[in-house]
């Protein structure tokens, strides 16, 4: 009788004994989908700490929730996070100007979602917000200390980087404590 380890290697030998267009195509099958979208945490870089961030009120309106979208096919994360940034708020930032949050990716409360982060900072004084009034109704600093109500998946994000009401409730990183980056002004 063969032991599970030597199934399991008998398993992978047969898995990778197929052609590589094979082995894809089951790989697609068999892991589990998830969209992957960008998400921008922005501070105010004229703020003294704690900071501020820009927030942004979308439709129903129930609460305040930060520039995010899904990726585009083939597009780069920091790319997408600029881009909903700029769509959502107005703000231009270059992508290379932004930092991956640590952890980078969140799996979203949902489950099917994996949101990449990403920080910056902009002078509030010098950067007009600018709104559809569809997509997103309002956009507004806030103070890091003092934060209006959030949409759930907002204060779980912030929270994984000790940021908001539930800081401290999620895990941080792994290899280091979860704290908003300091970003320097260019």
């Amino acid at each position: 009788m063969k032991t599970s380890r030597q199934l399991r290697g008998f398993a992978y030998q047969a898995f990778y004994g197929l052609p590589l267009p094979v082995r894809r195509h089951l790989a697609r099958l068999l892991s589990p989908k998830y969209l992957v979208g960008a998400v921008a945490v922005i501070r105010d870089a004229e703020a003294p700490a704690p900071g501020r961030l820009l927030l942004l009120r979308q439709p129903p309106g129930r609460g305040w929730g930060l520039p995010a979208g899904l990726l585009k096919r083939r597009e780069l994360p920091a790319v997408g996070a600029a881009r909903e940034l700029f769509e959502e708020a107005g703000v231009r930032v270059e992508p290379a100007d932004l930092t991956a949050g640590d952890p980078n990716a969140i799996v979203h409360p949902n489950g099917g979602v994996v949101d990449t982060v990403f920080f910056g900072a902009v002078p509030a004084s010098s950067t007009p917000l600018v709104v559809d009034g569809g997509e997103v109704i309002e956009a507004a600093w806030f103070p890091v200390d003092d934060l209006p109500k959030l949409t759930w998946p907002t204060e779980r994000l912030l929270g994984i980087y000790g940021i908001g009401p539930r800081a401290g409730e999620f895990p941080p990183s792994l290899n280091r404590p979860a704290t908003m980056p300091h970003v320097e002004e260019k």
